[in-house]
């Protein structure tokens, strides 16, 4: 089975000249060439065209793409390449969705405080971070739970975790042992948010490396001061940290 270069470039949506100009540089040759002198493509000829327009759609270049033609020994694998880079787009654009629908939410229902918060997602800020820790599954199955919710959920979400601050700030401020029932009781109630959010090792059920995580946690609220200002001092980070650090040491 072939084609000539007229009934490829319209399947393709492209002009017979950047078929050609193709060939001028390497990219595709036609499988053969008629008497008549028109240009014959047969499948694998095709399935290469395929992704030169798959490489072109990413924005590379023709020079980058006849390097990477040029390098790869497999068809296949390149092939299987391809799926994963237009899986990332998918999903990339799937996230991009969801914001903008948000946004439409927000503004139907005049929604007004901390938007900027809500709509960027749960951790899209601190990725690099959440994938040094804890690996790109936590990030990104996190992630894409996050923006499965409705405004409504987001914004449940987000109240409870404010909660959950305002409570272990009072309980620092009330001078109490990180050891104590009330610090301990916080810091289950904290365990449990964890385990909340898909792709952390709580949620999984992971013992050890749940445990290292809650330490981690702890750990990052007195290091980092984004997060110590979170407990509105230093002090308050670290009563914060040495109560998860104890409840993770004895009842985990």
């Amino acid at each position: 089975m072939e084609w000539s270069i007229q009934e490829l470039a319209a399947r393709a949506g492209i002009t017979s000249r950047t078929l050609r100009h193709y060939d001028r540089v390497g990219l595709l040759a036609p499988s053969r060439i008629g008497a008549n002198g028109y240009r014959y493509y047969d499948p694998t000829a095709v399935a290469r065209l395929q992704r030169i327009l798959l490489m072109r759609r990413l924005g590379m270049g023709l020079p980058a793409i006849a390097e990477v033609l040029a390098d790869e020994v497999d068809t296949c694998d390149g092939l299987r390449a391809h799926i994963a880079e237009l899986e990332e787009e998918r999903d990339r654009v799937e996230r991009q969705i969801r914001s903008v629908r948000h946004t439409l939410e927000a503004l139907q229902a005049g929604a007004e405080p901390r938007m900027d918060v809500m709509l960027a997602g749960f951790n899209d800020h601190y990725k690099d971070e959440v994938i040094s820790r804890w690996g790109e599954r936590a990030f990104q199955v996190s992630n894409d739970w996050w923006h499965g919710k409705s405004l409504d959920q987001q914004r449940a979400w987000k109240q409870a975790s404010e909660d959950l601050v305002a409570a272990w700030v009072a309980a620092a401020r009330a001078g109490i042992s990180p050891t104590s029932a009330r610090a301990q009781t916080l810091a289950a109630r904290h365990v449990r948010w964890l385990s909340e959010i898909p792709g952390t090792p709580t949620a999984d059920g992971d013992r050890e490396r749940s445990i290292a995580m809650v330490k981690g946690v702890g750990d990052m609220f007195v290091d980092d001061p984004r997060y110590a200002a979170m407990y509105e001092d230093a002090a308050g980070a670290a009563f914060v940290r040495d109560a998860l650090q104890a409840y993770a040491r004895t009842r985990m």
